[in-house]
């Protein structure tokens, strides 16, 4: 059975040593495994954050913070560097907490939360977008498999990325790159903006899908929201997906008009029994996937 993990963020941002005690918790109500940010240097002691872990006995996923300064994409070689050097850095961090591998949207070039806008990009630029998250992918992928770590690289929506955001153009970036450390994850709130059908996308990533985030459309708990779950299982059932499937369930229970959706918000009441619930939920789906023919 799949393991089923919980993000950090759903408790804390940034994550750090008072948190730790939260790991036990998140074991309790059925997760597996935690699903941190890579830490910025100094944020956590990566040996006391390891111990805490394997003492509640819990696994280990990364997600990588990739920003303007450290981004494969950029034309900025200082910054196209320095995100080079930032997969080296998350690969040595999970290293040392014990992780095999690091997800999120490692090319870089993020726009909303970097209060950027979409600019039109000529061929000749978009072809060099490419080679060079090739070219540093490669780099960054040699470093995290000497380390015995992968590194998935995730599509955003369009809102949050003009570099990559599809199934498909993770697929041509796989091939160019052709490296086994370099694979791919998908999350299903991006999928439902970007895909034609989410469980074709899930059956063309196949093998190469390394790590699944189950996020319902609007971000909430699984199972309140639009996604057709059945469809979804069905198609890591079709695949054979084994790997990691985490939740990041963003509460969204404000409506009020203007209150923003996009921005993340600590819990304000204990979301124990809806955060059981959504476990629950995924692995029920998963057990009775085989069951639905």
């Amino acid at each position: 059975m799949n393991p089923i993990g919980l993000i950090s963020m759903q408790y804390a941002r940034p994550f750090t040593a008072e948190h730790f005690p939260l790991f036990s918790r998140m074991k309790a109500l059925g997760y597996d495994f935690v699903e941190l940010l890579v830490p910025e240097p100094g944020e956590i002691d990566l040996g006391q954050a390891r111990k805490a872990i394997c003492d509640a006995g819990l696994g280990l996923v990364l997600a990588a913070r990739v920003n303007l300064q450290r981004n494969l994409a950029s034309e900025d070689a200082a910054s196209h560097r320095a995100g080079i050097d930032y997969l080296k850095y998350a690969a040595d961090c999970a290293a040392g907490l014990g992780a095999t591998l690091v997800g999120g949207p490692l090319t870089g070039n993020p726009l909303v939360f970097a209060g950027r806008p979409p600019q039109p990009v000529s061929e000749e630029e978009r072809l060099a977008r490419k080679e060079r998250c090739v070219v540093g992918l490669k780099e960054a992928g040699e470093h995290a498999a000497r380390l015995g770590v992968t590194l998935a690289v995730e599509p955003l929506n369009r809102f949050e990325s003009d570099v990559l955001c599809t199934t498909q153009q993770a697929i041509e970036l796989l091939d160019a790159v052709d490296h086994p450390a370099i694979q791919v994850m998908l999350d299903t709130f991006h999928m439902h903006m970007e895909e034609a059908s989410i469980a074709e996308a899930i059956r063309l990533a196949g093998r190469r899908l390394v790590h699944f985030q189950a996020n319902e459309n609007h971000r909430g708990f699984p199972g309140t929201g639009a996604t057709n779950w059945v469809a979804v299982m069905r198609a890591l059932h079709d695949i054979g997906y084994g790997g990691p499937i985490s939740l990041e369930p963003f509460r969204r229970d404000d409506d009020r008009f203007g209150v923003p959706l996009a921005q993340w918000r600590a819990p304000h009441e204990d979301e124990s029994d809806r955060l059981a619930a959504s476990a629950s939920f995924i692995r029920s789906h998963l057990l009775l996937t085989e069951y639905r023919r």
